[in-house]
């Protein structure tokens, strides 16, 4: 896969669920099987601007020629991905999210082994 596509496809899914977390939180997290009130709504709206925030940049730096600053993107990503990663599993397997929670964690290791992809030296120029 091609940086360039990996970025629209993160943007993709950001914008899919940014807004759903900023504007209607507690229908999705009722979708995923899990309780809504004030401390989920506020980390839940956070959430949502931080997927606003990767939309912007995936979107931005989708053409982005190899240097430093592509680097450091990738580097983001990957990073924010594999965190979310192991938290999302952690939650799944204590019972913190129905079986829709597995979609989640498929998508994060999706764009984890995606973005690492582009770590591997001969890869970071494609």
């Amino acid at each position: 896969m091609k940086f360039k596509t990996l970025m629209i496809i993160k943007a993709a899914v950001c914008l899919g669920f940014g807004p759903l977390l900023l504007f209607v939180p507690g229908q999705l997290l009722n979708l995923l099987g899990t309780s809504f009130g004030p401390g989920a709504a506020l980390t839940a709206r956070e959430y949502g601007a931080a997927l606003f925030g990767n939309l912007f940049l995936t979107w931005i730096a989708r053409k982005a020629e190899d240097c430093i600053a592509r680097r450091a993107i990738i580097w983001h990503l990957f990073i924010y991905d594999a965190i979310a990663l192991v938290a999302t599993v952690v939650i799944q397997l204590s019972g913190g999210l129905n079986v829709l929670g597995w979609g989640i964690v498929a998508v994060y290791l999706v764009f984890t082994i995606g973005f690492g992809y582009f770590l591997i030296p001969q890869n970071i120029s494609k």
